[in-house]
């Protein structure tokens, strides 16, 4: 198990490695990283959070307001000790942050520029890094928090019913998710032509006639799990049934090509390799492929010129896609080839066998 001073270890040591004397923590992904799945928001739009942290040599500050003190104090922070600052509400963060790193060279998961009079270093990149090998407890909590997700996504594509409003659908979704305690940081629905129209499409006032897409990127303790599925009343049409199949083969092809040591754009090459082996050559410009997940619902989007190998115990989202058509499933990369963490095995799947291993792949939900 890492600890969290395990983890304040580990920065400390790139503290060393770049002669900085201390590191400002800002955002939501790095405060739940360092207290192991805590939580620092009230906003639940914004990367940034109401409670700071500040690792020096020597000591850790908290730095929030003493309208927030109690709760994070008593619900968050019960496990790192930690010296308070807590400036009036109306006095902000800046000026208490400014006064601490005062004559001192700081590290911050942020732009250096949003704090005045400091001499700050953007280490956002770095910081990031330190999160993506996943420890036992995060691991057991990805597990759980994506079969919950899709889980979500797969009932709610059963209870939906032609003459719903994608709103009404976004409405069946956000429910399930949100009694569990998980925060919907991406919530798609398309139905019908909107599907083909658009890669990335909000849900709207359409009415479900026979197609849908549900979207979910799904955050608990930090770490989100990312799918998609679909539903489609009645039989498919000739087209859809044939790409749905090369879709399947497409998104195999990243997933298993996503194994530790090989370089992230490595992977890439082979989908898009993939795209041109099953006639869709062009497809993968028109969205982005995914790339690493966990502590956000990519770390960055994956291409040809990606910098990093994959690692043990890394997480994955890739997400090709055809026209009218997406695959998406969070990974976690191990020994033994990629483990889908939001497969249910409640759902309707493409078997697909390659070199003597059946695979299962999200099938469209036919009603």
């Amino acid at each position: 198990m890492t600890t969290i001073e395990d983890k304040i270890a580990m920065i400390r040591k790139l503290m060393l490695e770049r002669d900085l004397d201390g590191v400002l923590l800002r955002k939501r992904r790095s405060f739940s990283w360092l207290t192991n799945g805590k939580s620092n928001y009230i906003v639940t739009n914004t990367e940034l959070g109401v409670a700071d942290l500040l690792i020096l040599k020597d000591r850790v500050y908290c730095v929030t307001t003493k309208m927030e003190f109690a709760r994070i104090q008593e619900e968050e922070l019960t496990d790192l000790e930690c010296e308070w600052i807590t400036p009036e509400w109306y006095e902000g963060h800046d000026g208490a942050i400014s006064s601490l790193c005062q004559g001192k060279t700081i590290g911050m998961d942020v732009c250096p520029q949003t704090i005045p009079h400091t001499l700050g270093i953007d280490l956002s990149k770095e910081l990031a890094e330190l999160t993506y090998v996943l420890n036992v407890i995060e691991i057991d909590r990805y597990r759980w928090l994506s079969r919950r997700v899709a889980q979500a996504l797969e009932s709610t594509c059963r209870r939906i019913e032609p003459g719903m409003t994608e709103f009404e659908i976004q409405a069946l979704l956000t429910v399930k998710v949100a009694s569990l305690g998980i925060q919907a940081q991406v919530l798609l629905v398309a139905t019908d032509r909107r599907i083909y129209q658009y890669r990335h499409p909000i849900p709207t006032v359409k009415k479900l006639e026979r197609y849908a897409m549900l979207v979910l990127c799904g955050e608990k303790w930090g770490l989100v799990a990312n799918a998609t599925r679909f539903v489609h009343f009645g039989a498919l049409p000739k087209e859809l049934q044939e790409n749905k199949l090369k879709l399947a083969e497409i998104d195999l092809a990243f997933n298993l090509a996503t194994r530790p040591g090989v370089p992230i754009k490595e992977v890439f090459r082979q989908g898009i390799e993939a795209y041109q082996k099953w006639g869709h050559a062009e497809d993968w410009r028109y969205l982005h492929q995914g790339g690493p997940t966990g502590y956000a619902s990519r770390e960055f989007l994956a291409n040809l010129d990606s910098a990093g190998d994959v690692q043990c115990h890394q997480a994955f989202a890739w997400n090709p896609s055809l026209k009218g058509l997406k695959s998406e499933d969070t990974l976690l990369v191990t020994e033994h080839g990629p483990e889908f963490l939001t497969h249910t095995g409640e759902w309707e799947y493409i078997q697909i066998e390659k070199n003597g291993h059946i695979y299962f792949r999200p099938d469209i939900l036919i009603c």
